[in-house]
């Protein structure tokens, strides 16, 4: 049950207002009533209901005109007939035009109570396909957390810890360290993981939009937007809300969270009536947010709201013993995804991988399987599929090759045929890559012998 769900109750009879407002106000919901359909037009469209009970025969309009409006208007809203002529007839038509249910007259407040308990469930729902439906536009997908590091073990024993409690938790870290993904286990291991876990970039829009999309808007409250947005608050509410890269809030919308997050409450523009949201709040900052506050660039009421308790992530280069456990994972993830059986890495690979510090961390170490297994030839990854389109791990990882060092020629004969073969022979594209002349390259290919052996 949402508590505080508003439900507006259109019929003419005062005496079935007054009784269905005082059953669903002990529910704890918070009922509106009209009589008429130019008061309820009025209510529906200024107050943000989530429910509505609607008579199907009123004294200035027919009911199902009114359902039909009310449909166009907010789709997602469920309504549920009231008739005092039930019939199959009257019941199929209003479910062709929208209504979620209907009550026959004379109704008991237990069916009262139950079809809006369904009723509300079944708006939760389709919510959370809305916002399913985001998550799979914005492509993302939720891996586990990898490693058996002492650094990393030492952070997942905090997760588990935070977890249970409706603690507010700031995650700190360096770009590409897994702050997202740690925040989806501390919401995996919760209370709330079967509510959403819902995603702001705080990064990726400018300000108006995204104050638009943490608040959303009521209808006609912003030009050309004709229909009501959810915003991520409200579609958190019971679940948890990620504020990725929070430092990068405007200091106007810092002040509209804390107040939303510290009253549990949030007011779309055009709409002057609060919305209760619960949500647990998590968020993520590459950069000191302790810092940033005696600079006066973040809030000191927020970020104490956001930090009582703080988790930071290691780089990659101080958790090396995770390297290969990851290079496994993300093998078997890109393989399948590109019908390739690559499973495991050439040791003289992985001493590359493994001694390379990744300044980009798991997310470069990532993108650079994925970029590998795309271009590897064979079923194990080599360290010239890693070396391909100008990556460079570093030359004392790539010099090595069993018990003994390459020379500085054999490592530059091995990367220009490499980025040859990656580039089909083009040496105008492997010039660029490489950074030099095309005569030189033509030199150093006549020098290596490698035009017998690259296409030309």
């Amino acid at each position: 049950m949402r508590i505080g769900s508003r439900i507006l109750i259109v019929d003419d009879e005062e005496a079935v207002r007054d009784s269905m407002s005082q059953v669903l106000a002990k529910e704890g919901y918070e009922p509106r009533s009209a009589a008429n359909s130019r008061d309820a037009a009025a209510l529906f469209a200024g107050d943000a209901c989530e429910l509505v009970f609607l008579d199907l025969r009123l004294p200035d309009e027919d009911g199902l005109a009114v359902l039909r409006r009310m449909k166009e208007m907010s789709p997602e809203t469920p309504i549920i007939m009231i008739t005092g002529f039930a019939s199959i007839e009257s019941a199929v038509e209003t479910v062709k035009l929208g209504a979620f249910d209907y009550l026959a007259k004379p109704f008991t407040p237990e069916e009262l109570r139950v079809v809006t308990r369904k009723a509300l469930d079944s708006r939760a729902m389709r919510l959370e396909n809305i916002l399913l439906h985001r998550e799979l536009r914005a492509h993302r997908q939720y891996d586990r957390i990898i490693g058996r590091s002492k650094a990393l073990q030492n952070v997942l024993d905090l997760v588990a810890r935070v977890a249970p409690t409706d603690t507010a938790v700031l995650i700190t870290g360096e770009s590409g360290t897994g702050k997202e993904l740690t925040a989806r286990e501390i919401h995996r291991l919760s209370p709330r993981r079967d509510s959403l876990f819902v995603t702001v970039a705080c990064d990726a829009l400018s300000d108006p939009l995204l104050e638009d999309e943490l608040l959303g808007h009521a209808e006609g409250a912003l030009p050309r937007a004709r229909e009501m947005k959810y915003g991520r608050l409200e579609l958190a509410a019971g679940g948890t809300l990620f504020l990725d890269d929070a430092s990068r809030l405007s200091l106007p919308l810092q002040s509209k969270l804390f107040r939303a997050l510290q009253d549990k409450e949030v007011t779309r523009p055009g709409d002057p009536h609060p919305l209760h949201v619960d949500v647990r709040a998590i968020a993520a900052a590459s950069v000191n947010l302790a810092q940033a506050v005696n600079q006066g660039a973040f809030r000191e009421d927020l970020f104490y709201r956001l930090s009582v308790v703080s988790i930071h992530l290691p780089p990659l280069r101080d958790r090396k013993d995770d390297i290969p456990l990851l290079v496994e994972h993300f093998l078997q993830k890109y393989g399948r995804k590109a019908g390739k059986n690559i499973s495991v890495a050439s040791p003289r690979t992985m001493l590359a991988l493994t001694e390379y510090d990744w300044p980009g961390n798991i997310r470069e170490l990532e993108n650079t399987i994925e970029r590998a297994v795309v271009l590897a030839r064979g079923d194990v990854l080599e360290l010239e599929d890693i070396m391909s389109h100008g990556i460079s791990m570093g030359i004392p990882a790539l010099a090595w090759a069993g018990d003994k060092f390459k020379t500085l020629a054999d490592i530059e004969k091995t990367y220009i045929k490499t980025v040859l073969r990656d580039q089909e022979g083009n040496k105008s594209r492997t010039a660029a890559i490489l950074g030099i002349e095309r005569k030189t390259l033509w030199s150093k290919i006549k020098r290596y012998r490698l035009e017998e052996k690259e296409n030309t």
